[in-house]
């Protein structure tokens, strides 16, 4: 089988890409236990235009996969025998988005690829919702001057354990903006990673998540510069309330030393909204060349800006409605990128129901 890989150990912890991550509640997905349905979560809710295709493949039909040492994405490969292939062609532009959805299954490994050939130009929403364990391997291929705007919805019931690798390939010129909600689940780990194969290329990443008491989640970001002249930019946004609340950001920039010209930037922001709350940030910069255009990062962790809610509270708004819009705009930034009013609203009021619960 295609991307077959076996020779992987199962985490305890004490590795560097795990050491946040509470592994006793990662139901079983990091060493092959999880109890799994048989049948797919995933399915297309809109109809393909002339030149797009959504099938069940098998992995030696299609590109091979990049290489992972991720245990559940070994996992996947290892176990599933049919691939959900998204494919657009060279040349198409598409007018609407492509929306992909979820329904509840008991466990669960995928593996998705989304192929777009030169000079494509398309919009893809994965909306996971429901309950489920799942584990996934979703990869994203760009050839020559095409462009996605790739949109990934967690509004996981409270139960679910999501852990998936988001991968990237770019080629000469392509582009890519990402945006990456986390809002739901028990936990949630999203590995969005970029690859660079030709010189133009671009990446824009971008993500807010809201963890509430209890709740895990974790974002661990690799963009790997190979080649020259390639763009780069990270912002991430995160708020927490709640005791054990846990956000977890991880952003490494790789600057090879062939890729000159390179310019990156990443950014990510933590609102704490309450005590018992905790975010770990950790950006990490390594350079391998000094002939670049810019390369830096910044993290920032901190509580309510007091004068902001001073300004909102002096022109008559009530304390609890004074957070919830300081929350708001903190999200309006990334959330406004997406382009559908009715998602951007359903996110905002999925927020505002969470600050009402806990009183934030």
């Amino acid at each position: 089988m295609q991307g077959l890989q076996t020779n992987y150990l199962t985490p305890t912890g004490r590795e560097e890409a795990w050491r946040f991550t509470p592994l006793a509640r990662m139901g079983g997905l990091h060493d092959g236990t999880v109890v799994r349905s048989g049948e797919s979560s995933l399915f297309l809710r809109t109809g393909l235009t002339s030149g797009v295709t959504f099938a069940q493949v098998a992995p030696d039909a299609i590109a091979p996969f990049s290489q992972s040492d991720d245990a559940v994405v070994l996992h996947a490969r290892s176990e599933v025998t049919a691939i959900s292939h998204l494919s657009i062609d060279k040349g198409i532009t598409l007018a609407e988005p492509i929306y992909l959805g979820r329904k509840s299954v008991a466990g669960e490994y995928s593996r998705i690829k989304i192929s777009l050939g030169v000079n494509a130009h398309a919009k893809v929403i994965l909306e996971n919702s429901g309950s489920t364990i799942l584990g996934e391997d979703l990869e994203m291929e760009l050839g020559a001057g095409a462009s996605l705007t790739f949109i990934s919805l967690q509004e996981w019931s409270a139960d679910t354990v999501y852990s998936a690798r988001h991968h990237a390939i770019l080629d000469r010129d392509a582009s890519l903006e990402s945006i990456v909600v986390t809002l739901g689940g028990s936990l949630v780990r999203i590995l969005p990673t970029v690859e660079f194969r030709g010189e133009g290329a671009s990446v824009s990443l971008n993500g807010v998540y809201f963890a509430s008491a209890g709740q895990h989640q974790e974002h661990r970001l690799h963009v790997d510069h190979l080649v020259p002249r390639a763009k780069s930019r990270v912002n991430y946004k995160g708020a927490l309330t709640g005791d054990k609340a846990h956000t977890v950001w991880i952003g490494d920039v790789f600057i090879r030393a062939a890729a000159e010209g390179t310019d990156t930037y990443e950014l990510n922001r933590n609102l704490l909204l309450s005590d018992g709350a905790r975010a770990d940030s950790v950006p990490n910069l390594e350079i391998e060349t000094g002939e670049i255009v810019g390369a830096g990062h910044a993290s920032t962790t901190g509580r309510f800006d007091d004068e902001q809610l001073f300004y909102l509270m002096s022109r008559g708004i009530e304390s609890d409605d004074a957070r919830r819009l300081v929350v708001r705009g903190f999200f309006a930034e990334i959330i406004g990128h997406i382009g559908a009013e009715d998602i951007q609203e359903r996110l905002m009021t999925h927020i505002d129901t969470e600050l009402s619960r806990v009183g934030a």
